[in-house]
C-alpha cells in the first residue's frame, strides 16, 4: 500500500512511502486487541478502592434484638451488614489489576490496530518535522493543514520531541508519542494516525523481527 508523503503545509511532496504489508496489511485478530486493551485499561488503575468489614468497624458488639420473634433477618451488633451504617460484605479491597500478556500477542495486536487503520484510510503521513518553540497555535495550523482538525489524532514521532509535546498538550483531542512506545488502545482509539516517515522505520524494526 503506497501513501503520498506531505509536508506540514498539508501539500505533497512528490515522493511516496510504501507501508509494510508485514505490519499495515494483516488481517486484524479482534481476540488479541480485546486482550491488549483490556490490560492496558487495567494498568492504569489504582487498585486503591477499600471498604469495611464488620470487623474493622468500632462500635458496640451488644446484640440489638432477640434471635427469633423479631419477625425480620437474625442480626447481631450494630456492625451488621443488614444495617444503615453497617459493615459491606466481601467489600472491595486493595489489589493489583495488572495482568500478563504474551509479546508476541501485544506485538499482534498492535499491528492488527494499524492494519485497522490502514484499511480505513485513516493514515497520513508527513516528512520530518520539529518546532522551534512550544506554541500550539503552530500546532492547530499543522492540523488544519493536514485536515486532521476536529479529529482525535495522533502524532507518532520517531523520537522525544519536548517543543512539539508542549504545542499539543492543551488540545484535547490531539496525543503525541513516540514510535517506541505506541500501543493498541492509542492506536484504536485515535482517529487518524499522523505518522512521521521516520516513525515507519522505527515502527518496522519494532514489529517486525
Amino acid at each position: 500500500m503506497e501513501v503520498s508523503v506531505l509536508n506540514i503545509n498539508g501539500q505533497e511532496t512528490g515522493r511516496k512511502v510504501t507501508l509494510n504489508e508485514a505490519i499495515f496489511g494483516i488481517e486484524p485478530n479482534d481476540h488479541v486487541l480485546y486482550l491488549d486493551v483490556k490490560q492496558y485499561l487495567a494498568n492504569q488503575r489504582q487498585g486503591t478502592a477499600k471498604s469495611k468489614e464488620r470487623s474493622e468497624l468500632s462500635g458496640s458488639t451488644r446484640k440489638l434484638g432477640r434471635q427469633k420473634g423479631g419477625g425480620g433477618a437474625r442480626r447481631g451488633d450494630i456492625n451488621s451488614p443488614l444495617l444503615v451504617g453497617g459493615a459491606r460484605v466481601f467489600g472491595p479491597k486493595p489489589r493489583d489489576y495488572r495482568f500478563k500478556l504474551n509479546k508476541k500477542v501485544k506485538n499482534l495486536a498492535r499491528r492488527s490496530a494499524l492494519s485497522y487503520k490502514a484499511q480505513e484510510n485513516a493514515i497520513v503521513i508527513v516528512e520530518d518535522f520539529t518546532l522551534d518553540a512550544p506554541k500550539t497555535k503552530d500546532f492547530v495550523n499543522i492540523a488544519k493543514n493536514l485536515k486532521v482538525e476536529g479529529k482525535k489524532s495522533l502524532l507518532v514521532l520517531p523520537e522525544a520531541n519536548k517543543n512539539v509535546y508542549l504545542s499539543a498538550r492543551n488540545l484535547q483531542q490531539a496525543d503525541v508519542m513516540t514510535a517506541s512506545t505506541l500501543n493498541t488502545y492509542k492506536v484504536l482509539n485515535a482517529d487518524v494516525l499522523v505518522v512521521t516517515e521516520n516513525s515507519l522505520k522505527v515502527i518496522d524494526n519494532i514489529l517486525i523481527k
